[in-house]
């Protein structure tokens, strides 16, 4: 008895992901818990476990696939007829037994992935083996159409290699090509319809758009033509694939993307700036690190101290750690603190849950657990949600200072710029010390100047003198 397993929700509401990479192949034997794929949702890479024990009997969608919650990903036990690997493979013999059985079952399994054995993808079929339908209908002809049968044969072998050129416009007007083909495409700016097929069931191969960008092959050739009424600057569009890049716009970038479009216009954002003497705060973390006191395993830097300084200044100014719900604001006597990461699937804001009550033992392992987990692209999605303020590192870009955009949910958002050494008055002397600039943006609704300014000044105090942070 077979069992398909659906994609489920992996938390927060999303509604699709994307499969990455299958742990799994088809006749493995697995068992409960075991890793069977990973997939990329909008906030993360996550790895699905098996529900169950048994023998995998077809990867029901190909990597590089966007699918929907609760489509089937993976079957258990039979294939159901052929329903090979995500369609990667369909033999003569089994499109064969299909048309003579005339059964949409077998047809649909191995036709259109992640949807079982329904009959409405059956309109794949004839676009698998468009090749081998059109000679394979002689029913379909009159009889009177029998006797010349000799004159009509050049004329079919002569539509042959037209066939094998463009197959891919059959039912759908689609090219043929598989998912991870049709992303490279997209990807390079091609259009599969303008690309001359290779494969052997006439589908465009990952060969053919890499013969089209580089500008070589026949694939090149038919990406090349030029539509009626072309005008002298399109003639050079079939080199956009080396001036342009096309970044697919989905995923971890795409939430982040709605994310600050409702903060930027929702919230009235209000930003100030600080320059900081941090001086002390830079010669305490080389004490912290020569020393090694908070433990030998534990990276320390004056992110540390920002972070132990936000937290401290939330303390001084709890209406600073809020949010509006509603027609209510809402103070939140805990510290979640979100720490921004840049990773290479974007930006997300993973935050240290009860930082509020952490030494800087603790503090420290929070961040470097944190960025290690980022930087792997498997944050966990509960690990993203909760925040109640946030912290935005500009400084290890080489940025002095920026107006940050809040984190939904939140109403303030600390930046904290790069350390340089510049001129600075101390007492009547003008000498060399570490200079900082924090900048605060906040959710003008919920907390005013007043406010925001004060808990500035309480950060900036902080990390001047940084013996506050430990009393």
């Amino acid at each position: 008895m077979s069992f398909e397993f659906p994609l489920p929700d992996v938390g927060e509401g999303l509604t699709e992901a994307d499969i990455v990479s299958w742990k799994v192949a088809v006749g493995d034997t697995v068992t409960v818990n075991q890793i069977l794929v990973e997939i990329e949702t909008a906030k993360s890479l996550v790895e699905l476990p098996s529900p169950q024990a048994g023998e995998v009997g077809a990867l029901l969608v190909e990597e590089g696939q966007t699918i929907e919650v609760g489509t089937p990903i993976i079957r258990f036990g039979g294939s159901d007829g052929g329903s090979d690997n995500a369609g990667a493979s369909a033999p003569a013999a089994g499109e064969t037994q299909a048309a003579t059985e005339g059964g949409g079952d077998a047809e649909g399994g191995a036709t259109l992935v992640g949807y079982g054995a329904k009959a409405a993808p059956s309109k794949r079929r004839p676009r698998k083996g468009a090749g081998v339908a059109a000679p394979a209908n002689p029913s379909q002809a009159p009889a009177a159409q029998e006797a010349p049968a000799p004159a009509a044969a050049p004329a079919a072998a002569a539509a042959a290699p037209a066939e094998a050129t463009a197959p891919a416009t059959a039912s759908a007007g689609k090219p043929l090509a598989k998912p991870p083909v049709r992303k490279l495409a997209k990807d390079l700016g091609l259009d599969l319809a303008a690309i001359a097929p290779t494969g052997s069931r006439g589908e465009v191969t990952r060969d053919d758009v890499k013969a089209a960008a580089s500008g070589t092959g026949a694939a090149a050739t038919a990406a090349a033509v030029p539509s009626a009424g072309a005008t002298a600057a399109s003639a050079g569009a079939g080199s956009s694939g080396e001036l342009e890049e096309r970044i697919p716009f989905k995923g971890v970038a795409k939430m982040m993307a709605k994310a600050m479009v409702e903060s930027a216009f929702t919230m009235p954002h209000v930003t100030e700036f600080l320059d900081v003497d941090v001086t002390e705060t830079m010669a305490f973390v080389r004490r912290l690190k020569s020393t090694k006191f908070l433990g030998e395993d534990i990276k320390v830097s004056p992110l540390l101290l920002v972070a132990k300084a936000v937290a401290w200044a939330v303390a001084r100014n709890p209406r600073i750690n809020s949010c509006l719900e509603g027609d209510e604001i809402v103070v939140k006597k805990y510290v979640n603190l979100g720490i921004a990461a840049a990773t290479p699937r974007g930006l997300i804001v993973p935050n240290i849950k009860g930082a509020h009550a952490m030494g800087l033992t603790d503090l420290a392992q929070g961040i470097q657990d944190l960025t290690a987990l980022a930087r792997s692209g498997k944050t966990p999605p509960a690990d993203q949600s909760g925040g109640t303020i946030t912290i935005t590192n500009v400084g290890v870009f080489g940025v002095d200072a920026g107006t940050p955009i809040i984190n939904p949910g939140e109403a303030a958002i600390l930046a904290f710029g790069q350390i340089r050494k510049k001129p600075w008055v101390v007492g009547d002397e003008i000498v060399p010390r570490d200079i900082t600039t924090l900048s605060v943006s906040a959710d003008h609704r919920v907390v005013d100047g007043e406010i925001i300014s004060k808990f500035l000044a309480d950060v900036g105090r902080g990390l001047e003198d940084p013996t506050l942070l430990l009393a």
